[in-house]
């Protein structure tokens, strides 16, 4: 069957799936794929469905074994597209059809199960996003299958915990034995409060310290952020959003994960109010400023994708598939404009450290500043006092004029 989608070359796409290539072509086409990324993935498909007639192997019965078959063939003859990461278009949209087989899922293991009721209870009862969550559960799973005692959870001692944050320091930054540390200590919590184990061993899990960085000046100066936002082209659809966002984490103060969040009903054009998700399931509305505004009206308007209605997040990726951009490539697309705009590599927290620095030159005061930026700690917002440099120096005394003639005298 040849497929008249293809442009500019024409794909033929024979075997089991030829019936599925003009419904895969409309769908990548509605997923805003390139006509070249669309080609590759036909083609992609075209090898699959030749692989299945090869093999006698109907479109119901690939299952994931079958699947991992032929991807171990495709590795040996060609250098790319050969991993399922690169198959998800195509199986999630014969998936959606229906046509795939139901395959048994396969009955977790008891640490799973515990693993599992772990991540949902960080999600449910804590607020953490899923990704984070979903990190927190896999250092879970790599300490219970390391350390989890022959008896089962219920025999976990301070001795497991000890061994693991020992072992996680010989050859791992004090970063990861921190971020190791803290999650034992809210897994542990979690274990003695549901019943799994009879007695609180968070304690054992002790905070790890580590050298604290200077807290003197980590933002970006004023015309680093004009450079910043010159460097965003704004005659193109990625050039509109990329200004959008950078504004909103100059000027609102938001982080990366609450720009990505960022819903289109979130946008209150009445009255020039924004809601931001934040933290812990926080929603606060905040005032939108002019400049803010007008940036996300010039890309509602002139380039956000209008083909993907389902899709209610306000930044959308550009690549294809159509998808919500995450905290990822939030953080990724800064690095690309910072580089263009010849600055070195910057996150998308010291945008909002240099609206909280800036606030502080203005002599704002601080708890203003902690409800722009939504600190629910106001220690966490006293930390910008300390980056005034001009303003520290004037509580600096001078050094007196007489023992300093007396160190030269010693000295000669």
């Amino acid at each position: 069957m040849e497929h008249s989608a293809m442009s500019p070359k024409k794909v033929v796409l024979t075997g089991p799936l030829a019936v599925h290539g003009p419904g895969f072509a409309a769908e990548l086409h509605r997923q805003g794929f390139a006509p070249l990324s669309a080609e590759h993935q036909v083609r992609l498909a075209a090898h699959l469905s030749r692989w299945m007639q090869a093999q006698c192997v109907e479109v119901a019965q690939l299952t994931t074994g079958r699947v991992d078959e032929f991807l171990l063939e495709r590795r040996a003859t060609h250098t790319n597209r050969y991993s399922h990461r690169s198959l998800r278009t195509l199986l999630g949209f014969l998936n959606e059809l229906g046509v795939l087989p139901e395959e048994a899922p396969v009955a977790p293991t008891p640490i799973e199960v515990v693993v599992a009721g772990f991540e949902g209870y960080q999600v449910r009862e804590r607020g953490l996003l899923q990704r984070t969550a979903a990190a927190q559960a896999s250092r879970v799973q790599r300490f219970l299958d390391q350390y989890c005692p022959p008896g089962g959870i219920e025999d976990l001692s301070t001795a497991e915990v000890t061994a693991a944050l020992l072992a996680e320091g010989t050859d791992h930054a004090v970063s990861s034995v921190k971020r190791l540390g803290y999650t034992l200590r809210s897994f542990l919590g979690y274990a003695f409060l549901t019943g799994l184990i009879d007695r609180d061993l968070s304690g054992a899990s002790i905070p790890i310290r580590a050298h604290q960085p200077s807290l003197l000046p980590i933002g970006i100066s004023r015309q680093q952020t004009t450079a910043l936002l010159a460097a965003c082209d704004r005659h193109t659809v990625v050039g509109r959003r990329d200004y959008a966002v950078i504004l909103l984490l100059v000027r609102l103060g938001l982080r990366a994960t609450e720009v990505a969040r960022l819903h289109l009903d979130d946008l209150d054009w009445h009255h020039g109010e924004i809601t931001v998700r934040g933290k812990g399931r926080r929603d606060e509305r905040m005032p939108l400023p002019s400049e803010v505004g007008e940036a996300l009206a010039d890309y509602l308007m002139r380039a956000r994708p209008s083909d993907a209605p389902e899709l209610r997040t306000v930044f959308l990726a550009v690549r294809a598939p159509r998808r919500p951009m995450d905290r990822v490539t939030v953080s990724s697309m800064i690095g690309r404009v910072c580089e263009r705009a010849g600055l070195e590599p910057i996150g998308a927290h010291l945008l909002r450290h240099t609206l909280g620095e800036a606030m502080i030159r203005a002599e704002v005061p601080l708890s203003s500043i902690g409800q722009v930026l939504r600190h629910h700690d106001p220690l966490t917002t006293a930390n910008y006092a300390r980056v005034d440099v001009h303003r520290l120096r004037d509580l600096a005394r001078p050094w007196p004029a007489r023992t300093l003639a007396n160190m030269a005298g010693a000295v000669r």
